[in-house]
């Protein structure tokens, strides 16, 4: 049985360099960051994530990160995969899920679908998950 859950977060680091920076084009970034999760999942992440943006406002990025915690009272770590893009007007285009087979200790069998907000709220991620 799928559950679904919306989380808060935190950044709380965010390392970034660029490694192309063409004449003609938007640059490439790497970007290491630090998350820490509260709620439902609870605990802390690390990501690399390689980003894109235009100087007309338009970008892009994908990102893996590794999530250490606990959901509900099960313990252990997992994958996400997500990334994003967002046209120049500002529509977005977004997409997340659990890496198959990345669950550790008691989060092994974890499945499920992800969705990362920034607004006036804060920070959150919508997660639809299960645990077979």
């Amino acid at each position: 049985m799928t559950k679904r859950v919306t989380i808060p977060f935190e950044v709380t680091g965010w390392e970034q360099t660029a490694y192309d920076e063409p004449q003609d084009g938007p640059p490439l970034a790497r970007a290491s960051v630090r998350k820490v999760y509260r709620g439902e999942l609870a605990g802390e992440s690390t990501a690399e994530l390689l980003m894109c943006q235009s100087a007309d406002g338009a970008a892009g990025y994908v990102g893996i990160e590794r999530v250490t915690g606990r959901i509900g009272e099960r313990a252990g770590t997992f994958v996400l995969q997500h990334g994003a893009t967002r046209d120049s007007a500002g529509a977005a285009n977004t997409f997340g899920t659990v890496v198959p087979g990345s669950g550790t200790g008691e989060l092994r069998g974890l499945r499920g679908n992800i969705e990362f907000r920034h607004d006036e709220k804060g920070a959150s991620l919508t997660f639809d998950y299960a645990i077979e």
